[in-house]
């Protein structure tokens, strides 16, 4: 689904990205730019930069950059449609009918209303709660002592013992049984027909990141079953997808998200002060939630219940979240079940205590390893030390599984050397670890960051940074030499194309760019090629010698790649030509006085 570019770029021009960012990070004017702390990665120094000349932001720490557009996909984990959407609104821009099928605007039209619908009953039964109907619901949360902030900060509310009471409001709002049923709101048969399928039950929305509410989760008042009633998935709402409190976790901005498995765990751990939990929704933590967290996160702490469904559940995470490259501790929580149980009788700051001294996740899985072994027999201990061997096989890196070997033999009192053969034995029999290869040399291998298909994309992009320098003054000395075809990365021969155009024209702004393509991962490689650092030089001497060499190794790498590229029998007068057009070239001087 995509808009015009005049009306997206009408969109971005209503939108200062200083005034959008600012709503979101505090930041401080330094010389021409903005500074903050990045929300996108932990830092203490701000080297979030943002440039209203430019509409661009970039930080220095983690690389993350692009336009008005990008910043709000990144922080709002949104499309770059969404994007549009979201800042169209806030201009007071009317955006036409995107151009797309049929069957999509009415699956989009559909998707509308079911959120629409879904909001509807979510005020329905918040209304509930501070009704008569509610009472029964007040007395159980107030007895969970959460304050009436809390409730109404996660929109708490309570549907009534009648069985279609919602049903008849929704029909009142003008809302259709198909929608109703599609929603999960309501189930039917020939006995009953169309009726509430949440009733007698204090009711948790579930939103999205956006604050939108996509489901519900239902917890009975009495002994019917089953105790925790859950929306189905719907065309809004993916379980496996999402997770209860993200929407206020993201922007907590704590190193770290705690995950837990139950609604009044999040609840009571915000109410707290840990707003950045979080817990799956009524199923088992999947990869997809692993990987909506790695977006906001490089740590997960997991506070699980501490019995024996709880420590399962751990072991399943905890693999999961290391596939998704998240680091993953565990929390303590004995003597009692779940957080909420252990932090209104032990309190906040015993459960800070315990977040602090969180267990890593490889400890967790040996120490209920070794619950399954008996220490004091010692076949059984043996057994128990060659899982542990298994363990470390499964760390790809030499480095980190010795790090861990270490700490294991101190932990358990094993010799480092006993446990190493012990390691290799296992290894050997299964394959599970390579020989460590070793340079001949001795010298450990380069930063992926010097390799040369790395240098050549950091060349291509401080030409990128030459040409918008200085509001492009040095372009047109640039473009006697270097056209769009020189960049060799696909990515970059595109916004080549565009800026070049746009230069001729007169009319080429940084963020207008970045809005050629709608890829959050695109959107950042671009913004790194507009922030690309260029060396400090004093003489004008100095910076000819710089350009001219940067000139000179993009023209050599634009050859190269043409031969490779080349059909067999051009090769040879491909690379003739290319010997003597780059020995003219490295012979030609190239003077700043021109532009």
């Amino acid at each position: 689904m995509y808009y015009p570019e005049e009306v997206v770029e009408e969109v971005r021009m209503k939108n200062d990205i200083v005034d959008v960012i600012s709503g979101y990070v505090h930041l401080q004017k330094k010389g021409a730019n903005h500074f903050g702390l990045c929300p996108f990665h932990n830092e203490k120094s701000p080297s979030f930069s943002v440039s209203g000349s430019k509409q661009m932001f970039h930080c220095f720490g983690c690389g993350t950059g692009g336009n008005v557009f990008t910043f709000l996909m990144e922080y709002e984990n949104c499309s770059f449609v969404e994007a549009v959407r979201l800042l169209a609104d806030r201009a007071g821009v009317s955006l036409p009918e995107a151009d797309d099928s049929e069957e999509a605007r009415k699956r989009e039209g559909r998707r509308a209303r079911l959120l629409q619908v879904s909001r509807e009953a979510a005020k329905y039964f918040y209304c509930c709660l501070r009704s008569g109907q509610g009472e029964t619901g007040l007395r159980y949360l107030q007895g969970r002592r959460l304050s009436e902030e809390t409730m109404k900060r996660f929109g708490l509310g309570f549907a009534p013992i009648s069985g279609s009471q919602l049903v008849q409001y929704l029909h009142s709002r003008g809302y259709e049984d198909g929608l109703i049923r599609e929603a999960g709101l309501a189930g039917f048969d020939e006995r009953y027909g169309l009726h509430d399928k949440f009733w007698n039950r204090v009711m948790f929305p579930i939103q999205d990141i956006n604050h939108r509410v996509i489901g519900f989760g239902g917890r009975v008042m009495g002994e019917a079953r089953p105790k925790y009633l859950n929306s189905p998935e719907t065309l809004i709402f993916d379980k496996g997808r999402n997770l209860y409190g993200l929407n206020f976790a993201r922007t907590a901005k704590k190193g770290n998200i705690i995950l837990c498995e139950g609604y009044m765990d999040v609840i009571a751990m915000h109410q707290a002060g840990f707003t950045q939990a979080v817990a799956s929704l009524g199923t088992a933590f999947t990869e997809g939630q692993a990987s909506l967290l790695k977006r906001y996160t490089e740590e997960v702490l997991l506070a699980y219940d501490s019995d024996e469904a709880g420590t399962r559940a751990g072991l399943r995470a905890i693999g999961i979240l290391k596939g998704a490259g998240i680091s993953c501790k565990v929390i303590n929580m004995e003597p009692y079940k779940d957080p909420d149980e252990f932090i209104s009788h032990l309190g906040t700051e015993a459960f800070q205590k315990r977040v602090e001294e969180a267990e890593g996740g490889f400890f967790f899985e040996l120490r209920s390893m070794e619950r399954e072994h008996d220490m004091r027999d010692p076949e059984s201990k043996t057994a128990f030390y060659r899982r542990i061997a298994e363990k470390l096989c499964l760390f790809p890196e030499e480095i980190e599984r010795e790090n861990y070997l270490q700490a294991v033999a101190e932990k358990y009192g094993v010799s480092p050397k006993s446990l190493r053969e012990l390691v290799a034995a296992q290894a050997s029999r299964t394959g599970l670890v390579r020989p460590p290869t070793r340079p001949k040399s001795g010298i450990a291998e380069k930063n992926k960051r010097n390799t040369p298909e790395e240098n050549k994309r950091r060349n291509q992009r401080l030409l990128f940074t030459w040409m918008t320098d200085e509001g492009g003054a040095y372009f047109p000395i640039i473009a006697k030499y270097i056209s769009p075809e020189d960049f060799t990365d696909e990515l970059y021969r595109q916004a080549a194309v565009r800026l070049f155009e746009k230069m001729k024209e007169g009319s080429f702004r940084e963020a207008d760019l970045v809005s050629m393509f709608s890829e959050g991962e695109e959107h950042r490689e671009v913004a790194a090629l507009l922030n690309e650092r260029l060396e400090a030089v004093e003489t004008i001497q100095e910076k000819e010698k710089a350009l001219h060499d940067i000139i000179l190794a993009v023209k050599k790498e634009s050859w190269d790649y043409s031969c490779r590229k080349a059909d067999q029998a051009e090769v040879m007068l491909r690379i003739t030509e290319a010997r003597k057009a780059l020995e003219e070239l490295s012979k030609t001087h190239i003077s700043l006085k021109e532009r």
